[in-house]
């Protein structure tokens, strides 16, 4: 029996190396090539020949201060997305989930929570151009540009976000006692105050994994806003600027790569720090569900 489970606890440590080694692989590449020159990368991107501390401060300088890519601008740009984005997916969609768990007996609010949960389904590419086309023709209507600009990115993203948003949050609050909220109105308390002095405290865990989760998809998301900002838009986020040194017939494989490992070592961090509050929040929300 224990040589049974033995080498079942051995075959899935295997499996698990193998499948972390390949998730892993990519990021090994952007890491040890942005420590090389153009020509080391072209000879072997995998190997660490040419690998210097001194290359990487060049490139990461030439990424930086290159015009075309214009590091600063697109990380505001980046940041202000994303954070704005934030901000307001948790708000809604705190507010959206919290109206769904309290009336989840009744039609409307049961339908309503099947269509965000149909809407987790659709695949980004089935809608993608009718997105833009939409965005485009609402923008004429309303007056407001929709496309490149950060409020229609932001606003997409509302879109494409609240589904995931409003699903943990609903079953987080399922989980919090009712008797709050009675007692808070026979003190005479608002449903307004009620659900933002009593309410929006008790979800700061899982708003917390919501934040990280709903942050990283953001921060790195290329598809979305080079779709909607355009690739020669003034409005550019880190990973449509990375854009500036591929060219149609010369790629500059250090500058991309370093601008790469620009981009993403900010969500490193934020993943690093936050991973156990990400695992907790999520079981947390899938058990009081």
């Amino acid at each position: 029996m224990n040589k049974t489970k033995n080498g079942k606890n051995i075959l899935l440590g295997l499996v698990g190396t193998c499948i972390a080694l390949y998730i892993l692989f990519p990021f090994y590449l952007v890491l040890m090539n942005a420590f090389k020159k153009q020509g080391d990368i072209v000879a072997n991107p995998v190997s660490a020949n040419g690998v210097s501390i001194s290359q990487l401060l060049k490139n990461l300088n030439a990424v930086i201060h290159n015009s075309n890519f214009n590091f600063w601008y697109a990380f505001g740009t980046s940041t202000a997305v994303t954070l704005i984005s934030l901000v307001l997916l948790v708000v809604l969609g705190s507010m959206a989930a919290w109206v769904i768990s309290r009336n989840n007996k009744k039609a409307w609010a049961t339908a309503i929570y099947m269509v965000f949960i149909a809407s987790m389904i659709i695949p980004f590419q089935v809608v993608m151009l009718p997105l833009v086309a939409t965005f485009r023709d609402v923008g004429k209507f309303i007056g407001i540009s929709m496309l490149q600009s950060v409020q229609g990115i932001v606003f997409a993203y509302l879109g494409f976000g609240g589904a995931m948003t409003v699903f943990i949050l609903t079953g987080f609050i399922k989980g919090i006692p009712y008797e709050l909220e009675e007692a808070a109105a026979i003190d005479g308390c608002s449903p307004e105050g009620t659900f933002f002095k009593i309410i929006f405290p008790l979800l700061r865990p899982i708003i917390t994994t919501v934040t990280i989760l709903n942050g990283m998809w953001i921060w790195n998301d290329y598809l979305l806003p080079s779709l909607m900002l355009g690739q020669n838009g003034k409005v550019k986020t880190l990973p449509v600027a990375v854009q500036a040194f591929v060219g149609s017939y010369v790629k500059q494989w250090d500058l991309i790569l370093s601008a790469a490992l620009l981009a993403i070592l900010p969500m490193i961090i934020v993943f690093i720090v936050g991973q156990k509050q990400i695992m907790s929040g999520m079981v947390e929300g899938a058990v009081k569900g």
